[in-house]
């Protein structure tokens, strides 16, 4: 008999929450199967079998609490599931029933098992996460299929009452009038304390300023298909913000610090986390030692780690860390916004919506593709003239990246 354990967190991961389990005791699996999902303050890890054989107690339950390294489950190495087990776990209706009846509890199993499959894994993370039953969705698909959006605004079949795992409703239709209750998430709790404690307890200030994006736009049109084939990744915008704030932060250090109680810690690295949104909320992944990636390198990372965030893949090592943060909100369309700190980190980058805006340039006017920056920052830590003066290094370079590629 084997123990199945929680994986080992790291020190600034307190413990976890079980989320879903992928199998029921007594059943049999193969090494490396996923047997749980476990939730912590920054990602969902996995959990699988250490080989082949037959979990046989399951300790932790859906919704329970883990510590690092706890137990979680039994496991018995080698041991094939008992034919009473095999016969009873998909269809337990059938036991309260005589004749013909357990066919009939067969035919639904297959009939559930077929709606699990015409659902896309996009609608199955949203329904884990919310509590919804996509079954209990109105779809707006082809053949009625739910969709990604529905599942995001639901509008919930006339006869729905809609609980969670925990068996507490969180969604009820009445008539044309729907309410929905759903629990907050562990990583949604995470952020909206860590938002909450951000602006309570840094002296957060804003300092804002507009860029001419024709020049990016004009290298980036004239040189994006030589670089994609020649790297085999899109040229896009990000890259080069990454490698102008990178430029920046080594003239102005006290931005790549952070504060640690009444010390103020100087890094002599450029780790800059990259605001990412997924299903399952925003996240920050990390890019390890900027100032050593090429604009390639950074384009293909944020790529991968994009794609991973997406599938719910990132792991904590991606996410930990980082001296400084650059959050996109123009990918959604906005104008301007006031990005709040990721502590302990002391200043953030928001990029906004490139919009065509009448510009005086000479004495003329010009209509020019513009975007709004914004540079949210710890007033404790650094002054107003450095903000300031960090936010036009990066407004020079963009609007002059051969100044990056002269180190000027």
């Amino acid at each position: 008999m084997a123990d199945i354990k929680a994986p080992v967190f790291p020190e600034s991961v307190a413990d976890g929450t079980i989320v879903e389990w992928h199998v029921t005791e007594g059943q049999q699996v193969n090494r490396d199967d996923l047997l749980a999902e476990i939730e912590t303050d920054k990602v969902v890890l996995e959990v699988v079998a250490p080989d082949n054989g037959v979990v046989t107690k399951i300790v932790k339950q859906v919704d329970d609490t883990v510590l690092s390294d706890e137990l979680i489950a039994q496991f018995e190495a080698g041991a094939s599931a008992s034919a009473d087990t095999a016969t009873e776990a998909p269809a337990e209706p059938a036991q309260a029933a005589d004749g013909g009846e357990p066919v009939q509890a067969a035919a639904k199993s297959d009939s559930n098992d077929a709606d699990h499959k015409d659902q896309s894994p996009a609608v199955r993370k949203a329904a884990k996460e919310s509590g919804v039953d996509p079954k209990e969705v109105e779809g707006s698909g082809r053949g009625g299929r739910v969709t990604k959006t529905d599942m995001a605004n639901p509008t919930l079949k006339s006869d729905s009452s809609i609980k969670s795992d925990s068996g507490r409703p969180v969604a009820e239709s009445t008539g044309e009038r729907t309410e929905k209750r759903v629990p907050m998430t562990r990583l949604r709790k995470t952020v909206a304390n860590r938002l909450l404690s951000a602006s309570q307890d840094t002296a957060m200030l804003t300092t804002f300023n507009e860029v001419n994006m024709k020049p990016l736009m004009d290298m980036r049109a004239k040189y994006k298909e030589q670089f994609e084939k020649r790297h085999g990744v899109r040229l896009g915008f990000m890259s080069l913000f990454v490698k102008a704030a990178t430029e920046a932060l080594k003239r102005f250090p006290a931005v790549n610090a952070s504060l640690d109680g009444d010390d103020i810690v100087y890094h002599g690295y450029y780790d800059i986390g990259v605001a990412v949104s997924s299903d399952r909320g925003l996240v920050v992944p990390v890019l390890r030692d900027t100032d050593r990636m090429s604009m390639a390198d950074v384009e293909s990372r944020i790529r991968e780690l994009g794609g991973l965030a997406q599938k719910g893949k990132l792991g904590l090592n991606d996410m930990t860390g980082g001296t400084f943060t650059i959050s996109n909100g123009g990918v959604f369309g906005s104008l301007m916004s006031t990005p709040i700190l990721n502590p302990p980190q002391t200043a953030i980058l928001g990029m906004h919506a490139i919009n065509d805006r009448p510009m005086a340039v000479d004495g003329k006017v010009e209509i020019l593709p513009m975007m709004y920056l914004a540079l949210s920052y710890d007033h404790r830590m650094i002054d107003g003239k450095e903000a300031v003066q960090f936010l036009v290094t990066i407004k020079e370079l963009v609007e002059d990246p051969a100044m990056l590629l002269l180190d000027l």
